[in-house]
């Protein structure tokens, strides 16, 4: 025990990682497709949901045919494209990280390459443990490869002790895991905005419809009855885009950081592999416990 708390006393966090490309591409990403989004959203509102031929007359300004629904989601007024601009990004930024976390699973199952890997290290084959590793590619297989080059890097080094050799490969597997893991989090921060602001938007969008039709009960004499319809439903559509956005947005962060978990946990069970293997190799009384 006491010689466990000492390796865990000289364990220093690894240094936070520079940017690299692929953030860089990554921030260049969102930065194109907000707007891009905002665009198309206006294009979307404008010439498809306040097209002539979804309203009585061929005239947006006219109540929409009965059943059309794309001209009742016209009434909903200007927030309208702000909440489909939040719901295409939503769309965007879940298939860009669908993609990003696929790539960094790599092309076999998680689950069979940590097996693999810890099948090859009971028998102490860490050449046959490296192939595992190019076959299967990605960000997981690049962290477990760094310790196992590490591994072999101390299985030779003689002016070590064996403490030092394990602090040492532990090392590694956590700069290398901070060097690939923040970038599966990158944009999940967007997504997780959205969950948050889509309803307060939609929020804001019932607010005005609810607005205008208090206005037209308001006029002397008889209430205008269009107004009023118009007002109430401008209020409703806001309302039930802002919260299938908001859900919407829900559940991708959370799948998304289920997947991201299961990934990390998968480097830790491996990494731990590694430093029980180098352990029993080198006559270590002690195990490791992450």
């Amino acid at each position: 025990m006491e010689q466990k708390n000492a390796m865990n006393k000289n364990v220093r966090p690894a240094a936070p990682a520079a940017p690299t490309e692929e953030a860089k591409g990554g921030s260049a990403f969102a930065a194109i497709v907000i707007p891009l989004a905002l665009v198309v959203s206006i294009i979307i509102y404008l010439f498809v949901f306040g097209n002539g031929a979804n309203f009585q007359g061929g005239n947006n300004e006219n109540n929409p045919i009965e059943g059309n629904y794309l001209g009742i989601v016209y009434k909903g007024g200007f927030i309208v494209p702000i909440l489909l601009t939040l719901f295409l990004l939503v769309i965007t930024f879940s298939i860009e990280r669908y993609l990003t976390i696929g790539k960094a699973r790599g092309t076999k199952s998680i689950e069979s390459f940590v097996r693999s890997i810890r099948q090859k290290l009971n028998v102490n084959d860490i050449t046959g443990a490296l192939a595992v590793c190019d076959q299967q590619k990605g960000s997981v297989a690049n962290v477990v490869k760094a310790g196992l080059l590490k591994y072999q890097e101390m299985s030779r080094e003689r002016g070590m002790d064996k403490d030092q050799k394990i602090l040492s490969i532990q090392k590694e597997i956590e700069e290398s895991t901070a060097l690939e893991l923040p970038m599966l989090e990158k944009n999940l921060v967007i997504i997780s905005t959205i969950a948050s602001i889509a309803t307060l938007v939609g929020l804001l969008g019932t607010v005005a419809g609810m607005i205008k039709a208090f206005s037209a009960l308001a006029q002397a004499g008889n209430p205008d009855a269009t107004a009023l319809a118009n007002g109430i439903s401008e209020a409703l559509i806001n309302t039930a885009l802002g919260i299938l956005g908001s859900a919407l947005a829900i559940i991708s962060y959370n799948f998304f950081t289920s997947k991201i978990d299961e990934l990390t946990y998968s480097i830790d069970e491996a990494g731990f592999s590694i430093i029980q293997t180098f352990a029993a190799q080198h006559g270590e009384k002690e195990t490791y416990t992450a």
